[in-house]
């Protein structure tokens, strides 16, 4: 139960502050940086997020969140308007983690050392870190993409299955089993909350 406390109040702390402006990307397409700068403050924790939930890296996830504004840049004038700008955005984002990934052979590898990292610059909270260590080390990519998305950037569930792309009753379940099964892994491993 403490658990699952915890994840709701990083979500509420970290509420997504709603649909992001589709107006921004022609904005940004023809050169208007406080289009792309608004941009960048309505989606970069959940672009980060998505990242931080392939990579298991925040210095990684950082990196790919600055690149994929860099590619937005770039591309903006290229997106056709469709009603989903986050999910294009979750698109760039996916691409660029999994080129890092082939580029250095670390797909699937969990990073040395999580347990000591405390650059999870989202969350200043002690036993969220440890919540979001766990969720690192012992979910899968789609039961980690789901927890980050939704305790870190703040999104709700139903924005989590439009902006993927996947039915709500998927993303529930894989949220309610990755949270069973962060409960078994802080219990089991002998952490205390």
């Amino acid at each position: 139960m403490f658990l699952y406390m915890t994840m709701e109040g990083m979500a509420r702390r970290e509420q997504f502050a709603g649909k992001v402006d589709e107006g921004l990307l022609p904005r940004v397409g023809g050169g208007d940086m406080a289009a792309l700068e608004e941009l960048y403050r309505q989606t970069e924790r959940a672009v980060y997020a998505l990242a931080l939930s392939i990579l298991r890296s925040p210095e990684d996830a950082q990196d790919v969140t600055q690149e994929v504004y860099l590619k937005v840049r770039a591309a903006a004038h290229l997106y056709v308007p469709q009603g989903k700008p986050l999910a294009w955005l979750f698109t760039i984002t996916r691409n660029l983690c999994r080129d890092l990934q082939r580029g250095r052979g670390r797909e699937g590898e969990a990073p040395e050392g999580m347990e000591d990292d405390i650059r999870l610059s989202y969350v200043s909270d002690p036993t969220d870190r440890l919540v979001l260590e766990a969720a690192l080390k012992a979910l899968n990519e789609e039961e980690r993409r789901v927890v980050l998305l939704h305790a870190v950037s703040g999104l709700k569930h139903r924005e989590i299955a439009q902006d993927l792309g996947e039915p709500l009753s998927t993303v529930l379940s894989r949220y309610h089993r990755a949270l069973k099964k962060l409960k078994r892994y802080l219990t089991e491993g002998g952490a205390r909350l």
